[in-house]
């Protein structure tokens, strides 16, 4: 609800089961309660199924999709393809999650033509990939990431959780693999690196790039607010919708927002303020170096100023940040470990912990991750969210008329009375009374020799049955959406919703079957394919087989590129390295990981082993 009243034209939320988190999740009552204060916004609810399922959960899914569909959910985002087809007589799109694996034109291609209006593109993908499956498949719709924490691997082929610690990515159970501390060594056993995060990578943020996502053909923004708290989701929500306001009004026949009501904050966005791991944006203009956060894979947050003068209880701030008691602040020690503290109290630019940190000294480069202020701000409310109309009274020949913005028309019978004193400042405060309904009446048209007498319970009849109309209209406006009319705005793809596609659609080649997730007999038909091959229970290996070895593929694919951050890719411009391939990354508890580097496809792949004494 908060991502609403902020600008959000369209929010996704998971259920209780079946979603890319486990750990968390909303009732179905809770989602019919935010579909009911979305929808008069016009704004849309897409519900998460979006896990592989096992073939005892397919009736407890199919359940749960007829259970959103009353709820009122607009869209699902599906992987598995056992969920599409259960979807196939429910009033909801279907979207092809991130889950699916989704970097090519052919892929695109493939998920329309099994049933899918929406595709949310790889993390990867670079603006002039996005433009070019647009090009080549223009009457899909592309949900496109802008901001957020980044998986290293591609979406959906990623088994280093389970494969690890038996929790499945694919499950909705990830144990962040990425997120933890690794050596890299060479086939000789040297050691290249040691003791970083290097798979860890900053997080997101494509706020001056969304003109240009615009027009490579994104029709969906998409902000990662998975497990964020509230403020994250205020903050970050109001800065995207804010830029997104600008870009329209710079080109008003050419773009339009696909909901409805204006936004006013009672704060400043700051995109620095929120969590965050630093900030990227990825491969959106091909490769870039600093796209990994190898010190540390938690949020530093906003660079405050430079360690100055020091004493035995304080220090103070080269800088012009100011602070506040309670500021968590933190700092890269000489062994480039993170080191957080609280400031207990603050005068001017000294700072008083409550305990003085180890490896603090001058010149140390200090953060903030924890900002006092700005979190006092945002557990207020903070934005109000308002649908702006005109109102239009006339009288009729039996009686009088009230229109509304969309031609919008609400009529009462009542005898005309001549007024015996002037009636228009009580007419226009009436109308106006709309209290905590989503709308605010901008003005009452009222004609010049309009000078009748009307009893306020008529004209609160009058504006009581004009706020019901203009509420269904918000609904009938995402039912007329969901059949392919999406009004005069030119950028909205006009094509109706998909019609889910009768038995099996050509199956895109893979190398390694578990890839494919197929995990329950509905999908293995679907793709007209001889087994049940998800790695969660088959190990990547033999149909059936349970053993958890490694795969005989890869257990992430990954486009960032170790070789490529260290200076060490000859392809483009590095020097040539002196170790002896293949690496391997290494776990503390001497788990070792092989890295396979596919240059002709610019590409890092990460396959499982053994530990060291098993060698």
């Amino acid at each position: 609800m908060a991502a609403i009243d902020h600008g959000a034209d369209a929010v996704y939320i998971g259920a209780l089961r079946f979603g890319a988190r486990a750990a968390v999740g909303n009732s179905v009552d809770d989602i019919r309660k935010l579909c009911d204060y979305a929808h008069p916004f016009g704004a849309k609810v897409y519900v998460t199924v979006n896990t592989i399922v096992y073939d005892d959960e397919l009736e407890a899914t199919r359940q749960l999709l007829t259970d959103l569909a009353e709820a009122g959910a607009d869209a699902i985002l599906v992987q598995d393809m056992a969920v599409l087809q259960m979807m196939r007589d429910l009033p909801m799109a279907a979207h092809a999650s991130t889950q699916t694996d989704n970097r090519s034109a052919e892929k695109v291609r493939w998920l329309r033509d099994s049933g899918f209006s929406r595709v949310v593109l790889a993390r990867e993908l670079s603006l002039d990939e996005i433009r070019e499956i647009h090009h080549q498949v223009p009457d899909v719709e592309l949900e496109v990431f802008v901001h957020g924490a980044l998986c290293v691997s591609y979406s959906g082929i990623c088994y280093a959780s389970q494969y690890c610690f038996r929790r499945s990515a694919n499950r909705g159970e990830c144990a962040q693999f990425c997120r933890m501390k690794f050596s890299l060594e060479d086939a000789k056993g040297r050691e290249v690196v040691h003791d970083r995060y290097l798979l860890s990578l900053k997080d997101m943020n494509r706020i001056d790039h969304l003109e240009e996502l615009i027009e490579a053909g994104a029709t969906s923004l998409k902000i990662e607010g998975r497990l964020k708290d509230i403020s994250y989701v205020k903050n970050v929500t109001a800065a995207y919708s804010q830029r997104l306001n600008e870009i329209i009004r710079r080109h008003p026949g050419q773009y339009c927002r696909s909901s409805r009501g204006e936004c006013r904050y009672a704060f400043t966005p700051d995109l620095n303020r929120t969590f965050n791991r630093g900030y990227t944006t990825y491969f959106l203009h091909g490769r870039e170096k600093d796209i990994a956060s190898w010190d540390t894979p938690k949020a530093m947050g906003a660079f405050v100023g430079m360690v100055k003068e020091m004493r035995h209880d304080s220090f103070n701030v080269a800088g012009v940040a100011s602070f506040a008691n309670g500021d968590g602040l933190c700092f890269l020690n000489d062994n480039r470990e993170l080191v957080g503290f609280r400031a207990n109290k603050v005068v001017g630019n000294r700072i008083f912990p409550y305990r003085m940190p180890q490896g603090l000294k001058p010149g140390v480069r200090l953060y903030r991750n924890s900002d006092q202020e700005f979190d006092r701000l945002m557990s207020k409310t903070s934005a109000e969210r308002r649908i702006p109309i005109r109102l239009s009274l006339r009288a009729v020949a039996d009686g009088f008329e009230l229109s509304a913005t969309h031609d919008v028309v609400s009529r009462v019978s009542c005898e005309h009375q001549m007024a015996q004193r002037p009636q228009r400042e009580n007419i226009v405060r009436q109308l106006t009374k709309l209290g905590d309904t989503v709308f605010q009446c901008e003005e009452v048209d009222i004609p010049e020799d309009f000078n009748y007498f009307i009893p306020n319970s008529v004209l609160s009849e009058m504006r009581r049955a004009i706020v019901e109309k203009l509420m269904g209209e918000g609904r009938m406006r995402l039912s007329a959406e969901a059949d392919g009319n999406h009004g005069d705005c030119p950028h909205v793809i006009r094509s109706q919703r998909s019609l889910l596609t009768e038995g099996t659609v050509p199956m895109i080649p893979s190398p390694h079957a578990y890839l494919l997730n197929i995990s329950n007999r509905m999908a293995q038909q679907f793709y007209g394919a001889k087994d049940i091959s998800a790695y969660e229970l088959t190990g990547g290996k033999s149909p059936n087989s349970k053993s958890g070895h490694a795969p005989d593929g890869p257990i992430m694919q990954c486009r960032h590129c170790i070789r490529y951050s260290l200076g060490f890719c000859v392809r483009h411009g590095g020097e040539r390295p002196q170790w002896q391939e293949p690496l391997s990354l290494v776990l503390g508890d001497g788990r070792r990981f092989r890295l396979e580097f596919d240059c002709q496809h610019c590409q890092m792949n990460v396959f499982g082993g053994v530990r060291r004494s098993e060698k």
